[in-house]
C-alpha cells in the first residue's frame, strides 16, 4: 500500500472512531507498527491528528480534511454519482463545476465528451481538463484554498457574474432539509452561491454520508437547488424530506 493510501486510511479510521492505537492500525493496514508510528508522526506534524502514547486521536484536528486525503473515501459511490450526474448534461452545455471529490469525478466523466464548456474554480479539475482539446475550459480566479484546491473570494464571484451557465454542480460538506447546503469555509460558500446565481439549473453532488450533517458556513437553502444526485445510502426518510423541499432526488 502506498504511503498516501495509508495516510488516507488512517485519517478516515481516526476521524470515524475518534481514536486508534498503533497495533490496530498496523493490523488494518497490514504493515509494521514502526511504519504506522512514522505515518502517525507525519500526520501529527501536518496538524491532521494528535499523536498520543501508543496511538492517535482526533483532538483539535481541523474537521475538513485536505482533498488529497478525502479522494479515496466513498470512491465507488462517487463514481456512480458522477456517471448519473453526467446524464443531466445536454450536448453543447456550459457546465459549472465547483471543487470537491465528487465534482472531480464528474469532471473525469465529462472529459470524454465533446462540444461542452466547463467553468470551474478548482485547479485540480482545470489540470485534468486542460489537456482535453475537445472541452472548452474556463478557469475562475481567486484566493487559493489548499484544503479543497479551489479559487474563491470576491474576484471569483465577480468573474462568475459575467457568465451564464446552463447547469452547475456544487459539492457540499453538509446537507439537511432545515439548514440546506453547508460547507466548512465561508469564502467557499460565497463562491458556491455565485455559481448558483449564474446557472439555470443547480445540482448538488454528494455521497450520502453528508446527508444529515450541518457544517460551519451556509451555502443556500434547498429551495435554491433543483436536483440532488447521491448514492443509495440515502434513506427513504431523507429522500422524502429533500423531495418535500422541491428537490429532484436521484440515487445512483
Amino acid at each position: 500500500m502506498l504511503k498516501a493510501d495509508r495516510a488516507a486510511r488512517i485519517l478516515t479510521h481516526v476521524t470515524e472512531a475518534g481514536s486508534a492505537d498503533v497495533h490496530a492500525l498496523a493490523e488494518l493496514l497490514d504493515v509494521s507498527t514502526a511504519t504506522v508510528r512514522r505515518d502517525l508522526q507525519e500526520l501529527h506534524e501536518q496538524g491532521l491528528l494528535h499523536r498520543t502514547r501508543g496511538g492517535a486521536v482526533t483532538g483539535s484536528v481541523n474537521l475538513e480534511l485536505p482533498l488529497r486525503h478525502r479522494s479515496e473515501k466513498q470512491r465507488d459511490e462517487k463514481r456512480r454519482i458522477a456517471q448519473a450526474a453526467a446524464e443531466l448534461v445536454p450536448d453543447g452545455a456550459v457546465v459549472g463545476l465547483s471543487g470537491g471529490t465528487t465534482t472531480s469525478e464528474l469532471a473525469r466523466v465529462l472529459a470524454e465528451r465533446t462540444g461542452i464548456t466547463v467553468v470551474t474554480n478548482a485547479v485540480n479539475i482545470a489540470a485534468d481538463l486542460i489537456v482535453r482539446p475537445e472541452v472548452r475550459l474556463v478557469v475562475i480566479g481567486g484566493i487559493a484554498r489548499t484544503a479543497s484546491y479551489e479559487l474563491v473570494g470576491p474576484a471569483a464571484d465577480r468573474m462568475l457574474s459575467q457568465y451564464h451557465l446552463d447547469i452547475a454542480f456544487i459539492g457540499v460538506d453538509g446537507l439537511t432539509a432545515e439548514e440546506g447546503c453547508t460547507t466548512h469555509d465561508e469564502m467557499e460558500a460565497q463562491t458556491d452561491r455565485a455559481f448558483l446565481r449564474s446557472t439555470a439549473r443547480a445540482v448538488v453532488l454528494t455521497d450520502s454520508t453528508k446527508a444529515g450533517k450541518v457544517t460551519f458556513a451556509r451555502i443556500c437553502p434547498l429551495s435554491d437547488v433543483h436536483d440532488l444526485v447521491t448514492d443509495t445510502g440515502l434513506t427513504e426518510a431523507q429522500k422524502k424530506a429533500f423531495t418535500n423541499c422541491g428537490v429532484q432526488v436521484r440515487r445512483a
